[in-house]
């Protein structure tokens, strides 16, 4: 038997290296085959909620606290409302362009995706 994983739920990519998540790797951050980090991306859907959008942050490889708090200060900085699901991060309208700036300000190189 091999020791590969076949099917997972949820874990997201596996470090080549100690195959463990990537969030959790325990390899030295310069050996090679080392998890890189994952930057975070910001998006926009509107999937599910008649027509309406969401800027969504997803990517984030922090404890659920830091995401809340994360969430509350970009929310603020927005000046709209929002939410955190399943490590998620949504604010209420179009806010790309602010919030991807506001995640370099605080040294999280994040990644704009979509249209």
């Amino acid at each position: 038997m091999s020791d590969r994983v076949v099917y997972s739920t949820g874990i997201g990519p596996l470090c080549p290296n100690c195959r463990r998540a990537a969030a959790e790797c325990v390899c030295p951050r310069g050996a090679p085959g080392a998890a890189q980090p994952v930057r975070p991306r910001v998006g926009r859907e509107t999937k599910g909620r008649a027509g309406r959008g969401v800027t969504t942050v997803s990517g984030l490889a922090l404890p659920a606290a830091q995401i809340e708090a994360l969430a509350a200060a970009l929310k603020k900085r927005c000046g709209s409302g929002g939410t955190v699901r399943d490590g998620i991060i949504e604010i209420q309208g179009e806010h790309r362009d602010t919030i991807v700036a506001e995640l370099c300000k605080l040294g999280l190189p994040a990644k704009r995706s979509g249209g």
